[in-house]
């Protein structure tokens, strides 16, 4: 068993009021609970893990590069395959709180070792 306390898990801040936190995880798969402002943006991005985002609270507006968009209100989630790139946004007017699960897993390094 590996028990991750919320206030003990690694966080990391990419934008102003856009948090991430890394829960129990492994190579093959890990999890990030995190929240976004109303009207942020991850930029359009792609990655090898299959991803699932489930929103719990708010509203996320996710965007693929092909143009195909899907709203997630609360408890409606949407798996992505590796690869395809995509956007998360927060449409909606009160801060957002979604879970990510990533296979494999991965860490912050995604974001924070990225080229622009």
């Amino acid at each position: 068993m590996d028990h991750v306390a919320f206030d003990d898990a690694e966080t990391y801040e990419p934008d102003d009021g856009w948090m991430r936190a890394a829960l129990a995880g492994s190579d093959q798969f890990s999890v990030e609970w995190f929240e976004k402002p109303p009207g942020h943006s991850s930029p359009m991005h792609d990655h090898e893990n299959e991803q699932v985002c489930l929103c719990l609270e708010g509203e996320l507006t996710v965007e693929s590069d092909s143009g195909e968009t899907v709203t997630l209100e609360r408890y409606d989630s949407v798996k992505l395959d590796g690869w395809e790139a995509h956007r998360v946004e927060n449409t909606g007017d009160e801060r957002a709180v979604g879970l990510d699960v990533f296979a494999p897993g991965r860490s912050f390094d995604f974001w924070t070792d990225r080229e622009e």
